[in-house]
């Protein structure tokens, strides 16, 4: 009976949950008031101790790996590869793109996630569904425009993700078949997070903690900033 953590941090908010034999035992939602690691580990030692565990009870931790908020994926990966590392639990790494794709209401078909990349570009992967509950990935996570990934889609497609705010002067207002989802369902939660590591842990599918790396797709624009900087002083020497 796996005693599992799921952590989701890609976002404007983020959530814990603990999972017993895939069955979410508790999960606590928090505000990304919370910045760093130091202020989410009383909430993951709360949810522990709820269930009577310790660190070192945690069999397995699945983890939400991005694409999404900078911080807040190195938040994430950095809390899971440390409890792994000390606590020998095994790591499930969860394309969050996957997580979002399992919010789609139940007379979707095609999906578009749009996550907002900043300069009129999108964090994005296209799905359609093949059964009630599952999805099949028709465009991995990847860099695009919301213009492009809609010509590219069969309609009736659905819209979910936190950038869709950002972009809606790119939403044709003459096509009823591109639909807007309503906000609730743009968040990824780590309910999603264990639904996906569970069934990933089932295949064997782990990451080694050494490996795991949250997936950006592009730098932060800090870093882009940093590496434009100095090859400019590169070509000035």
């Amino acid at each position: 009976m796996p005693r599992a953590l799921a952590i989701e941090t890609s976002g404007r908010s983020g959530s814990i949950a603990t999972v017993i034999d895939g069955t979410i035992a508790r999960e606590e939602s928090f505000t990304h008031g919370l910045q760093n690691a130091a202020k989410i580990l009383p909430i993951i030692d709360q949810l522990c101790r709820a269930q009577s565990w310790t660190p070192r009870d945690i069999d397995e931790i699945y983890v939400s790996i991005g694409p999404g908020s900078f911080t807040g994926l190195r938040i994430g990966v950095t809390i899971a590869k440390t409890i792994a590392l000390t606590c020998g639990s095994r790591i499930v790494a969860v394309p969050t793109v996957e997580v979002l794709a399992r919010n789609a209401p139940p007379d979707a078909r095609n999906i578009v996630i749009v996550l907002d990349a900043k300069r009129d570009q999108i964090f994005t992967a296209r799905f359609s569904r093949t059964t009630d509950s599952e999805w099949m990935t028709e465009e991995p996570a990847h860099l695009d425009s919301l213009t492009e990934m809609l010509r590219r889609s069969p309609r009736p497609v659905h819209l979910l993700g936190e950038g869709i705010p950002f972009h809606q002067k790119f939403l044709p207002a003459d096509d009823p078949e591109v639909i807007v989802t309503t906000p609730e369902l743009w968040q990824a939660r780590a309910t999603r997070v264990a639904q996906i590591g569970w069934q990933m842990s089932r295949a064997n599918l782990f990451t080694d903690a050494d490996r795991l790396a949250p997936v950006y797709i592009r730098l932060p624009e800090a870093e882009e900033k940093w590496n434009a900087s100095r090859s400019a002083q590169v070509n000035e020497t």
